[in-house]
């Protein structure tokens, strides 16, 4: 894990801030994802057809989206900082299926810190990778807004 201090952020910008450790997405995950926001379509939770239909099911690409978090909580570690929030996502694209069974895992590399509402805004492009997959799952440059002590 990478550590900054808050006023020495911006000095990681244009760098790889890190890899995660691989995820192993499961239909149970995959299932959740569904019962939650409500995408029941067929490619992600009818095992038996998307089997003999495609292959096998595949995850929700807002799902694959939403490991952003979670992949990269262990990344970088800021010291100074008092709270963050999510503030938005630009060009995200989703470039690559990924099968249930398969893992997943992200790299982040800072593109931006500005000054933003008191805090800093951060810009991250956040790759999400198949593990034996040359083609990303998901390339998304998210932004976040940090504030100091």
């Amino acid at each position: 894990m990478k550590e900054v201090d808050y006023k020495d952020l911006a000095s990681l910008v244009g760098q790889e801030i890190g890899v995660s450790d691989w995820v192993q997405i499961t239909q149970d995950r995959v299932n959740q994802f569904a019962e939650a926001t409500g995408d029941h379509q067929w490619i992600h939770v009818d095992v038996e057809r998307a089997t003999r239909e495609m292959g096998g099911t595949i995850a929700h690409g807002y799902l694959t989206l939403s490991l952003i978090p979670f992949l990269g909580a262990g990344l970088l570690r800021v010291s100074g900082v008092t709270r963050g929030i999510n503030y938005g996502s630009d060009k995200v694209r989703f470039t690559n299926m990924v099968r249930v069974g398969k893992k997943v895992r992200m790299r982040q590399k800072l593109l931006s810190v500005e000054p933003k509402a008191g805090g800093l805004q951060m810009k991250n492009e956040c790759t999400i990778e198949i593990e034996g997959e040359e083609r990303p799952a998901c390339v998304a440059e998210t932004i976040s807004v940090i504030y100091g002590a």
